[in-house]
């Protein structure tokens, strides 16, 4: 057996995700005197919102904003409290023995944890909508992605498309850049203004509130924002062309080079998932969250999970969430380093504070029907090439749920494993058959939920134990 790339294989306290969640976990963790492993799938350590932070072209502060640069003392206290952060790591499975199996550099092992904490974030949400597949047409977080660890800012005709708050940031981040928009079409239902209102009084207590203000503000002053947008679909052959939109009752069309989709984020289950967590359906935010205690911990015992990945909160909400989850992992495994982590009521609190206006925003900017269950010719799964069409006429033969739709399909069985179909699926069969998206389900995910060579299960372990964890996931 070749040698082990991580220093041991088992630890106190093992977390998934180096976003703020994760960074603020370990840094309780370690400083208790827990030994502590941070395994992240990406280069630096940061997630999605704070990405590239200790190695970002983008020298300039304004142009990501002051909430971006939070994050190098995140990754500092992280540093300093002793906990080990393995980058380039992808876990591919934990099973219910808090078994996970990573792959490093080109090989695969198993790490044993007495605590795991899943903080692997969000993802954005699938944005089905003619012709999404076609080069020139991205999301908007792989546009801030870009933007973040490269510096690179869309060129050509740029339009944007959808709703939420990243929208606004990223238009304000391009234009302090130096890149232009087009337009932004703005996808917000008319309705949901009336629908927010009974949540606007905390809203407006909120720091959201004069951040998003200010934000919408800059962006309107250099751009045109086309706003109750009610049908979208990008044009064009071998390449991205124009895309085309309805507004006002009046079809419409612009040309464009780039189109950047964002219809808010969701949490990214899988992994959780696929070790067993029990999961619900929220109705607010339209998406799977886990069913977790006031401490993160869920159906399965040692395992927690925190950040986004627990329900969309934002960046503010993940580091507290990560602490909380952190302090609750000292007081099961060494109780008495307790007094070396934060007061459990203050984090609580700060928590409440960050999640003040959430319920806001997540009706203000819940996308649409139309751009949540496509029709006709539109792909949904983009890994098999599933139309919209081929799933109504299986699911009008009777099926029942996701997991037989796979199997007639395929649909969920690529390389994403139902990350971009598996939301669009579960509500398009709840619609069709009358049903709660709860009731209907989701796909049943089983390791490995990320792809990985053959080969590295070939050179792992063979003991019967070990055979276990990779299999029963």
């Amino acid at each position: 057996m070749t040698a082990m790339p991580l220093p041991k294989d088992h630890y106190d306290v093992v977390i998934i995700g180096a976003g703020p969640a994760g960074l603020a976990a370990a840094a309780v963790a370690g400083k208790a005197g827990l030994s502590t492993l941070v395994l992240d799938e990406n280069a630096q350590p940061g997630g999605q919102i704070f990405r590239a932070i200790t190695s970002t072209p983008v020298q300039r502060r304004d142009i990501l904003g002051d909430d971006y640069w939070r994050g190098e003392n995140l990754v500092a206290e992280t540093r300093a409290g002793g906990a080990v952060i393995v980058q380039g790591a992808t876990v591919w499975s934990l099973d219910r023995d808090l078994q996970i199996a990573v792959s490093l550099l080109g090989q695969s092992q198993i790490v044993k944890a007495r605590r795991v904490i899943i903080a692997t974030g969000a993802l954005e949400r699938p944005f089905p909508i003619p012709g999404w597949t076609l080069p020139g047409v991205m999301t908007v977080g792989a546009g801030q992605t870009l933007l973040k660890s490269s510096g690179l800012v869309p060129d050509g005709k740029v339009v944007l498309a959808g709703t939420g708050p990243l929208l606004w940031l990223y238009a304000a981040q391009v234009l302090r850049a130096g890149g232009a928009i087009d337009a932004i079409l703005d996808t917000t239902p008319r309705g949901n203004y009336w629908r927010a209102l009974p949540y606007a009084l905390p809203f407006l207590m909120s720091p959201y509130r004069a951040k998003g203000l200010a934000l919408m503000r800059e962006v309107k002053r250099k751009v045109r924002v086309v706003s109750n947008v009610t049908s979208l679909a990008a044009l064009g052959g071998d390449k991205l062309d124009a895309v085309a939109f309805s507004a006002g009752g009046a079809e419409q069309k612009i040309a464009a080079d780039t189109l950047l989709l964002h219809q808010g984020v969701v949490p990214n289950v899988n992994l959780a998932n696929a070790a067993g967590v029990a999961h619900r359906w929220d109705e607010r935010q339209l998406c799977w969250v886990p069913v977790l205690d006031a401490d993160g911990n869920t159906s399965v015992p040692g395992i927690a999970i925190a950040g986004d990945g627990a329900g969309i909160g934002g960046a503010l909400a993940a580091a507290e969430r990560g602490r909380i989850a952190a302090v609750a992992a000292v007081e099961a495994l060494a109780p008495g380093k307790k007094s070396l982590t934060p007061d459990r009521s203050e984090l609580s609190n700060t928590l409440r504070r960050a999640e003040l206006g959430r319920a806001f925003l997540d009706v203000l900017f819940q996308p649409a029907q139309q751009f949540r269950l496509p029709e006709g010719d539109t792909i949904v799964c983009r890994c098999e090439e599933v139309s919209a069409a081929r799933i109504k006429e299986t699911i009008a033969l009777g099926t029942e749920g996701p997991n037989q739709l796979k199997a007639f399909l395929r649909c969920g069985m690529g390389p994403c494993q139902g990350r971009l179909c598996g939301l669009t699926v579960t509500e398009m069969i709840a619609q069709a058959r009358g049903m709660s998206p709860d009731a209907v389900g989701y796909y049943r995910l089983r390791p490995p939920v990320k792809p990985i060579a053959l080969k590295e299960l070939a050179s792992m372990p063979h003991s019967e134990q070990d055979e276990k964890a990779v299999v029963r996931g």
